[in-house]
Formats: C-alpha cells, sequence, structure tokens
C-alpha cells in the first residue's frame, strides 16, 4: 500500500510543479512581481489558489486508484495478510459461492463502485468550490 501511496504523491507533485510553473508566467503574476510584491504573498495570493483546484481533481482521482488498486491486490492475495478484512477480500471469499448466494459477491463490489463514485464527486465538488474563476458566477 505504501507504493500505490508514493506513485500516487508523485503524481500530485508532478501536477502541482507544472500548474506553478505555468501560472507564474501569467501576466496578473507578473503585474504582481513589477509593483513589488512580497513573494510569499504572490505565493499564498495568486499562485496557491489557481493550483489548488487541479490537485484536488488528481487527489480525488488518485485516491479513487489507491481504492481499486488495493482492492485489486487483496482480491489477488497480495498485500495484505489473507486474516485483514477489506473489500477485496470478501470479493475473493464470495467468489467460490456466486453460485449459492451471489450477495457475497455483490455487496463487496457495489460498496467499491459507490466509495470510488463518491471520491469522485467529492474532488468535483472541492474543484468547483476551490476555483477562483468560478467564484464570481
Amino acid at each position: 500500500m505504501l507504493i500505490v501511496f508514493v506513485i500516487g504523491i508523485t503524481s500530485w507533485m508532478n501536477t502541482a510543479r507544472s500548474d506553478v510553473l505555468g501560472i507564474k508566467e501569467r501576466e496578473f503574476v507578473t503585474a504582481a512581481c513589477s509593483i513589488g510584491t512580497r513573494k510569499s504573498r504572490i505565493i499564498f495570493r495568486h499562485i496557491l489558489p489557481n493550483i489548488l483546484s487541479p490537485i484536488m481533481v488528481s487527489a480525488s482521482l488518485g485516491i479513487a486508484n489507491a481504492i481499486i488498486t488495493q482492492s485489486t491486490l487483496s482480491f489477488l492475495g497480495l498485500g495484505f495478510p489473507p486474516d485483514f478484512p477489506n473489500w477485496g477480500r470478501l470479493l475473493y471469499d464470495g467468489a467460490n459461492f456466486i453460485q449459492i448466494t451471489t450477495s457475497r459477491v455483490i455487496w463487496p463490489g457495489l460498496f467499491i463502485a459507490l466509495t470510488v463514485i463518491s471520491g469522485n464527486y467529492i474532488g468535483g465538488l472541492l474543484r468547483d468550490a476551490l476555483d477562483p474563476r468560478l467564484r464570481g458566477r
């Protein structure tokens, strides 16, 4: 699970770096520098609000990806001990009894899907709330 986190955090850092490099060349940052605004004020007033929404979207997609990856690894028997309860392990245990009780497979799969969808939905709401271009509307 640590590997999934490390790979995900590098993606977020790459997104943040590319956004900062793009925003620091924009006119409003150049204008703030030309009038003598402190660098810390430029960072907190201009750059940070503009990079927050793409990072939130990337984070919500990364969390969804981590949930699916963890469930897949657990279903395959990798990553966690066999007695550690999680949704992937519940799917694996229920796969042997799918002919008898389909609910042992449907419920964990449904909860995985609902968790991923709700995480993406929350990420979209955060993006809309934090995007400075959408605040005036």
